[in-house]
């Protein structure tokens, strides 16, 4: 056991050595989770931005109310409408509206009052909520109109009837109304209880764990290029002991990886991981397929060059099927069943049983057995392929 260690720890040295490496096993990963924090801090309600152009009045709040009341829909006060319409170009909010100056006095007057809203170009969603919107303006006319009827007919001053006439229309007793049901269950209901960073990062630690791994591949591809792993078969080392060592290089470095990320949002972010013990014990097993993975692409690849563009291009597309880069809970059911191919998906959902379920590491046993089954098929496999290499 003590050259399996010193193979390991020489391994480990060796990779920490590239600065380049220090950077994305311990700085990116904490950036991309801010990142995403900051994207999806508001959850997946859309997001409008509102302008009132002068200090506005009961009716102007009264709208302002009727779009916040809308499901699903945040609303962002802007003090001019020219930082609203950044916010709109910028992506900060998905549209805009703007209520005029004199809104509550041109209707109680009878004017025209128009309500102008700002969205992008080609852009679905501020399509839809500009008719979200009209929707709102459309509703809040109602009982305003009524209100100028009574007013125009002398029974009562337009401030006597609106109060009346809002009550009226509040009052949904003998009206046909719709409805809204959604078919089936919301894809998004197990997100709703997540913190600003919880939304994730647990997919950006399965990511780079594995991409990570993957990249250590090229260490074991140079121990074979420049003769070191011949040498060492020429003294009393076996295969097994090289590619245990070679493993337990790539394992620790996945493992404190793992860790530091879980660490380091949970300071930083307040990420709530759920179970520590469960939590931990997928990291602990998950690295193990990382490194496993890494040593069958060392013993497969002639090259480190070849090693490392396959290796990122490998990684980033089982961390695409396997819901790293897109909830999983979007896709089709073909797309989930193939997803189930990739140790991503097992880790994913086991972060998820402890995060969004309540689950402890007797809810997550299926899925630590699934994984472990992933990192000995990648293990023998290197191995089988390691030997031929070396011994050919």
């Amino acid at each position: 056991m003590r050259k399996v260690y010193s193979i390991g720890l020489v391994n480990t040295i060796r990779f920490l050595r590239e600065r380049s490496n220090i950077f994305f096993v311990f700085l990116l990963p904490l950036l991309i989770i801010l990142l995403l924090g900051a994207m999806y801090g508001t959850g997946f309600d859309s997001k409008v931005g509102v302008h009132v152009a002068d200090a506005g009045g009961p009716l102007a709040d009264s709208l302002v109310a009727a779009v916040e009341d809308l499901q699903e829909m945040s609303v962002t006060r802007y003090d001019d409408a020219g930082s609203m319409s950044d916010a709109v170009q910028r992506g900060t909010v998905d549209g805009g509206f703007t209520i005029p100056a004199g809104y509550d006095a041109d209707l109680a007057a009878g004017e025209v009052v128009e309500v102008v809203f700002s969205g992008r170009v080609t852009d679905q969603t501020s399509m839809l909520l500009a008719e979200a919107v009209r929707g709102a303006v459309a509703s809040e006319a109602e009982p305003i109109r009524a209100a100028r009827f009574v007013e125009h007919q002398g029974l009562a001053s337009f401030e006597e009837a609106l109060p009346i006439a809002a009550g009226l229309a509040d009052d949904e007793s003998g009206r046909i109304t719709v409805v809204y049901r959604e078919a089936g269950d919301s894809p998004f209901e197990e997100f709703e209880g997540l913190g600003n960073f919880d939304f994730g990062s647990s997919q950006e630690l399965v990511l780079f764990m594995f991409l990570t791994s993957l990249a250590g591949s090229a260490s074991l591809i140079q121990t074979r290029r420049l003769g070191v792993a011949r040498r060492m078969l020429s003294t009393p080392t076996s295969t097994r002991v090289i590619l245990g060592g070679e493993t337990l290089g790539r394992y620790s470095i996945a493992l404190v990886q793992g860790v530091y990320i879980m660490v380091g949002t949970l300071v930083l972010f307040r990420v709530d991981w759920g179970d520590p013990v469960g939590a931990v014990a997928i990291v602990a097993v998950f690295a193990l397929v990382g490194a496993a993975g890494a040593m069958l692409m060392g013993a497969l690849f002639s090259n480190d060059q070849q090693a490392g563009s396959l290796g990122v291009l490998l990684g980033l597309g089982l961390a695409a099927l396997g819901g790293a880069m897109a909830p999983i809970e979007l896709f089709p059911e073909s797309m989930k069943n193939l997803a189930k191919l990739t140790p991503h998906a097992w880790a994913i959902d086991g972060f998820a049983e402890l995060t969004r379920r309540n689950g402890n590491i007797t809810d997550i046993l299926p899925h630590l057995g699934v994984l472990a089954a992933f990192a000995a098929a990648f293990m023998l496999l290197g191995a089988w392929r390691l030997r031929r290499v070396l011994t050919r």
